[in-house]
């Protein structure tokens, strides 16, 4: 609660107070009995009529911004005792990552989003998530330090790519590594002039030499260089061979041996061989857990073990959105004011990652008897918050009140709606 408080009560009066019970709402899990009906899950946590409007209207129109909140959330996450920032030889792990909400029926829904069930792309609210990777509590957790939303007059999710990585270009310090998954091209990355990002590649992904090949005597003289495929691959019943390293590490992780493949100083295929070009580092690590080995890019000349760690750190900013949609319960949705479908998806994934911090900091909450090996999880906590009311008795900042603004003279119910005029304008005779 003492969290909550803290993100809301520099908010505008009687906004700050509606605000908090939504975010009450929105940790303790009432949207999930619900099936995510956002009045019937207020009411669920003890609030009035009048405050349960209120909450709705604080949450659809009231005067406040996510990015502010969102700011303040990273301060109360630093000011943690235990909060320690992954750094691997000397770098910070930047994940820069894009998540959907399914909104199927949501009419002019402003974006889609690949479906691998469906096997095409589906209308999705998306955003991307950015946020620096710690560890508190024996848990590694992401630190969420922006929700971007799509581009209002062009919502691919390209687009929505293109202002992350503007936004990490412009952000990003000298020790820090933007961290990506195999969802956006390495071309896009480097035309926004990223100079530290490591970056998941297709299967089949080829390079070339940043040398051209020799010339053989006869013919044109090559311009490009020799064509590198780090895996093998198969075509039409034939097997292409992969090419051989430049260099091979070994290692052992917790009684595992690791391999790892390395080709250094490759460019793009179509770029001309030149001091100039833009090179990376391209590792193959080979790990006995999966099937696939990681193919991984980056321009930075590290070892194969840290790649392999600067990757891991990747993974926590999954949870965000895991905890927002199957722990918070906002999976499902049924706000269609434009703003209010951007709102409720940032709202629940601050919502999560609360939930996620609480969890590894709070004492362990079995969920019965049966739970005899309890963790620290999200669910574990929001079980123990279900069906709590509010807490009406909690001591809050003297700011944190309901606005006292005389209202009995406006209309009220339908009759507050703002109608346009069909009527057509007066004509005037000369």
């Amino acid at each position: 609660m003492n969290i909550l408080v803290a993100l809301t009560k520099d908010l505008p009066v009687g906004t700050n107070l509606a605000l908090l019970h939504f975010f009450w709402m929105l940790v303790s899990g009432a949207l999930l009995p619900h099936r995510g009906a956002i009045f019937p899950a207020l009411q669920a946590i003890g609030l009035s009529k009048d405050a349960t409007r209120r909450a709705w209207a604080a949450f659809r129109k009231g005067a406040w911004q996510t990015a502010i909140i969102l700011r303040l959330w990273q301060e109360q996450i630093e000011g943690l005792p235990g909060w320690r920032v992954h750094r691997h030889e000397g770098y910070r792990a930047i994940t820069v990552d894009v998540t959907a909400f399914w909104r199927p029926a949501l009419q002019k829904c402003p974006s889609k989003h690949y479906h691998p069930a469906a096997n095409r792309a589906l209308p999705a609210v998306i955003f991307g998530v950015i946020g620096e990777v710690g560890q508190i509590g024996g848990q590694r957790l992401a630190c969420p330090l922006a929700f971007e939303r799509v581009h209002p007059k062009d919502p691919s999710e390209s687009r929505l790519w293109q202002e992350l990585l503007r936004w990490a270009r412009r952000h990003l310090a000298s020790d820090d590594v933007a961290v990506m998954d195999a969802g956006v091209k390495l071309a896009d990355v480097q035309a926004a002039g990223l100079e530290r990002y490591l970056l998941r590649l297709a299967t089949n992904f080829t390079a070339h030499r940043n040398q051209p090949l020799p010339y053989r005597g006869k013919g044109r003289k090559p311009i490009y260089g020799e064509r590198i495929r780090p895996l093998e691959r198969s075509y039409k019943g034939k097997t292409i061979a992969a090419s051989s390293p430049d260099r091979v590490e070994t290692w052992t992780e917790n009684g595992v041996a690791l391999r790892a493949e390395i080709w250094e100083d490759l460019i793009l295929p179509g770029v001309i061989p030149s001091p100039q070009a833009k090179t990376f580092h391209v590792y193959a690590i080979y790990d006995p857990a999966y099937t696939t080995p990681w193919l991984l890019a980056t321009p930075l000349k590290l070892k194969a073990a840290t790649v392999r760690a600067i990757y891991q750190d990747r993974w926590p900013v999954e949870q965000i959105p895991l905890a927002a949609k199957q722990m918070v319960g906002a999976h499902r949705q049924f706000v269609h004011a434009d703003e209010s479908i951007q709102r409720l998806p940032e709202l629940s994934l601050l919502a999560g990652s609360i939930l996620s911090y609480l969890a590894a900091t709070a004492p362990l909450a079995p969920t019965g008897f049966w739970d005899r090996q309890p963790k620290r999880t999200p669910g574990r906590f929001r079980r123990m918050l279900m069906g709590k009311p509010f807490p009406q008795n909690h001591p809050l900042p003297r700011q944190l009140r309901k606005k006292a603004s005389v209202t009995d003279h406006l209309p009220k119910g339908l009759l507050a709606r703002r109608q346009k005029s069909t009527a057509s304008a007066p004509l005037v005779m000369p």
